[in-house]
């Protein structure tokens, strides 16, 4: 079956969305969603009768994450002039988005190369002066290369589970200023040259070309560290990202 122009509307509707500057609009990603759901369901009656079932598939995916950076809270000091730097339990919401290789049929191999935001926030405020406490948004555009090792069971369903690097592109949010706001010591943030490897795990389901698949992404290691000159709050800081991932996407060979 060729796709036609109804399957390549909650893409379309999700690169508006971006266009417009618009992605951590909860009512553009609401709209996304609805837009892909009824399309699976419309697109799911003809996909039934469909014979598309290659051993190998390559194709365009897309959706949202929603991302937090998590690890122990940190206090120095004592009284007043305590420095607090604590989890925020919110999750920032980002683009994902690329392209997939997938070999097999009832088992696979699923190769990924996407381009995903992450990030986390962060409570920083000083014990006893509650104006100034203050939120830090950290941000990151990663190059992710997921391998996926799956099964699929009927013709629809599929689980999936395989491990991630991600290489840091860009980031946003200054770490090491915060400190240097409310501490005296100079620091600096580093990112572990860049690279991070982690895992992901979930769940698809594929409507002829169409596939739709929600995921759960962790780490093995920090995605961010604080050179500090005390080696023991140093380690403390060390943060792990993880999210929750539903991407869209489209068979086109």
């Amino acid at each position: 079956m060729i796709p036609t122009i109804e399957v390549l509307v909650p893409i379309g509707t999700l690169f508006l969305c971006i266009h417009q500057k618009v992605l951590i609009n909860y009512k553009c990603m609401k709209k996304l969603f609805i837009v892909a759901i009824a399309t699976l369901l419309s697109y799911s009656a003809s996909a039934q009768m469909s014979t598309y079932d290659p051993f190998f598939r390559f194709g365009l995916k897309a959706g949202v994450n929603l991302s937090n950076i998590r690890g122990n809270d940190l206090s120095l000091g004592s009284g007043g002039s305590a420095f607090n730097f604590e989890d925020n339990s919110n999750r920032a919401l980002g683009f994902a988005g690329g392209v997939f290789f997938r070999f097999g049929r009832k088992f696979y191999v699923q190769p990924e190369i996407l381009l995903s935001q992450k990030g986390g926030t962060f409570n920083v405020y000083r014990d006893g002066v509650t104006n100034e406490e203050g939120k830090l948004d950290v941000r990151f555009s990663n190059l992710d290369v997921p391998v996926m090792l799956g099964g699929r069971f009927g013709k629809f369903f599929r689980v999936n589970v395989g491990p991630v690097a991600s290489l840091r592109m860009t980031n946003s949010g200054k770490i090491s200023d915060a400190f240097n706001q409310y501490t005296d010591n100079e620091v600096e943030e580093t990112y572990n040259n860049n690279v991070t490897f982690g895992y992901q795990a979930g769940v698809g389901f594929d409507f002829g070309r169409l596939s739709l698949d929600v995921r759960y992404e962790g780490n093995l290691n920090d995605v961010v560290n604080i050179n500090y000159n005390n080696v023991e709050t140093a380690n403390k800081f060390g943060r792990k990202s993880n999210l929750f991932q539903a991407t869209l996407g489209i068979a086109i060979l």
